[in-house]
């Protein structure tokens, strides 16, 4: 649910909120998300702050308290350009909350959802300023864990930072299995998805993440079930189709191996070696039409403040003052179920209750561009083009030269001579009838039916063998491609080319697509010869059948492989994929008569 509505109107409270906390009064309700709601208000000297209430069910957790408690003190020591002082909190009370000064311009989640990619030079100064935000929050002991278009504002002087570290405190409480979701799936790190320790590195990888979403308007891994994500994330390449060349240094921030990342100081440099002049922050950095958009935001806020003092009375207490130096922003405004645009940080510290005005939009700067649509093609779940793989039966050699039939006359011409033979003797006789006879039936035998002849049997092809294949949920492989490599379809069972694949609409199991897999026992040992002979056939094997080492001959496609099970995914690993080891024999079926 998006904070300024069309026509520039904040979504009004109702009655499930609370009309204040603490000694601020609420205006408006800006969003909410897996940690809290997030509301408008204002200090007693009209600075609007975006004050976010936690959950009740994270409320009540020790544990979250004591982290929440570390983080928000820990979160006062960051005073950067491109992030989100705190202004005051309360980490003690019924309810915790926390305050940051309110940023009036949309998150780069809603900008490129509705205007599409960033121009090049809009995108290295985000990356540049989101990069600056995080030395600064590394600097004081800080992991974001949680970086994503969402939570990075698009000011009128530059970027944003928002939520930093609060993400930690929620990150190992026993409520993290409740539905309270910790971290994007989208945007997390290899060693985050697995589950590993995080370190700096891992926000490197995130913003390389957020870049790529900038500049060509859709993640480097895709969208779609989060385990899908997450696979692709862990083991395989980000795809960058469509990312600008002066871009392609975000490579460097997807390194698979934490140590093969820049560091947010590295980033910069890089930043500004791409750019064709200086990088500087101003009304013109980002494109007209988000300006513009700016500017309904700041008018908004104002509006409201001057209806609200009209009919209420100001807050009583006052909050801690805002640092004289650090500018203003706000934390993550998502909607409870799904990502939705967050609240954003002022740039300046206003002196009154009205914001200063922005450029006009009327007169863009040196580096304002239109906006670019979204023109990239969203990420292809199938790498592979889907051709079906059609079977060639091996050329059959050619038959025998048949040998023609012996002439009859010496038959008649051996008996009148043995006939006429007095001298013969019984045995020679027998020798040369047995001899005949032989001879005969040799003769009627390759003399008969000339379609009888058989070919010579066709040699067995050479086995190729594949180690350590993963196969997610819902993906399949194709015996035909070399190495075979998972491919995404939701309706294997439907697909020619699924020779194999592992679905759960019947429990989870390894199936195929040609209805032929045997499960071999302990006693058994695994060839062409055993696939060939067996034809106890099913349609699956459920993984409940299986361990460690079990063999299963698969028949598809004309092709016959030994699949050697080797596990399922680890419990720490989000993912859900079972781990096998193929040996293929192609082309090693004999062809059936119709």
């Amino acid at each position: 649910m998006g904070e300024v509505r069309p026509g520039g109107q904040f979504r009004p409270l109702d009655d499930s909120d609370p009309k204040t906390v603490a000694s601020y009064r609420l205006a408006a309700r800006l969003g909410s998300g897996g940690m809290g709601t997030v509301y408008l208000s204002y200090t007693p000297g009209g600075h609007p702050i975006a004050l976010k209430t936690i959950r009740p069910e994270l409320s009540e957790d020790p544990e979250f308290r004591r982290r929440f408690r570390q983080e928000v003190q820990a979160a006062q020591r960051v005073q950067g350009l491109h992030t989100a002082p705190v202004i005051d909190y309360d980490t003690e009370g019924a309810q915790p909350w926390l305050a940051t000064a309110y940023v009036p311009g949309p998150s780069l989640q809603t900008a490129v959802a509705a205007h599409g990619a960033l121009p090049v030079s809009s995108v290295l100064l985000l990356l540049a300023g989101v990069a600056e935000a995080l030395k600064v929050i590394h600097s004081a002991g800080i992991v974001h864990r949680d970086l994503k278009p969402s939570n990075v504002l698009l000011a009128a002087d530059g970027p944003r930072v928002i939520d930093f570290g609060i993400a930690r405190a929620a990150d190992a409480t026993a409520l993290t299995g409740t539905g309270v979701s910790i971290g994007t799936p989208a945007f997390m790190s290899p060693e985050q998805a697995a589950g590993k320790p995080i370190t700096p590195a891992s926000d490197v990888f995130t913003l390389g993440q957020v870049a790529a979403y900038a500049g060509r308007g859709s993640g480097a891994y895709g969208d779609g079930p989060s385990h899908a994500v997450l696979y692709r994330i862990v083991h395989e390449e980000p795809d960058l189709t469509g990312l600008p060349d002066a871009l392609r240094f975000i490579a460097r921030c997807l390194a698979k191996n934490p140590e093969d990342r820049p560091t947010p100081e590295e980033v910069i440099t890089l930043c500004q070696e791409a750019s064709h002049a200086p990088l500087i922050q101003s009304g013109s950095w980002l494109p007209e039409v988000i300006g513009v958009d700016i500017t309904r935001r700041v008018s908004a806020s104002a509006e409201l403040l001057a209806a609200r003092s009209k009919t209420a009375e100001a807050p009583t207490a006052v909050p801690a003052p805002v640092p004289p130096t650090a500018p203003v922003t706000q934390p993550d405004v998502r909607a409870a179920g799904q990502a939705t645009p967050p609240v954003h940080a002022a740039p300046t510290a206003f002196a009154g209750p009205v914001p200063p005005p922005l450029p006009s939009p009327a007169h863009p700067g040196p580096y304002a561009a239109q906006s670019v649509p979204n023109t990239v093609p969203p990420y292809h779940q199938t790498p592979h083009p889907q051709q079906p793989q059609t079977w060639h039966p091996l050329p059959q050699p050619r038959p025998l030269p048949l040998r023609p039939p012996k002439n009859t006359a010496g038959k008649w011409l051996g008996i009148g001579v043995g006939t006429l033979s007095a001298l013969m003797t019984l045995g020679g006789c027998f020798a040369f009838l047995s001899s005949f006879e032989g001879s005969s039936g040799d003769s009627a035998n390759r003399s008969g039916d000339t379609g009888s002849v058989s070919a010579k049997p066709l040699p067995d092809p050479k086995p190729v063998t594949y180690k350590g294949i993963n196969i997610p949920l819902d993906y399949y492989i194709r015996f035909a491609d070399s190495p075979p490599k998972p491919i995404q379809d939701r309706s294997p069972d439907n697909n020619n080319d699924a020779d194999l694949y592992y679905d759960d609409v019947y429990g989870e199991a390894l199936a195929s697509r040609g209805a032929k897999i045997v499960l071999l026992n302990n006693a058994q040992k695994g060839s062409l010869k055993t696939c060939r002979g067996e034809t106890r056939y099913a349609d699956d094997v459920s993984l409940s059948q299986l361990s460690k080492g079990t063999q299963l001959c698969v028949h598809s496609s004309g092709h016959i492989a030994l699949v050697t099970f080797r596990g399922t995914a680890p419990e720490n690993d989000p993912s859900d994929y079972v781990a096998v080891d193929l040996t293929i024999w192609r082309n090693a079926e004999e062809p059936t008569d119709n």
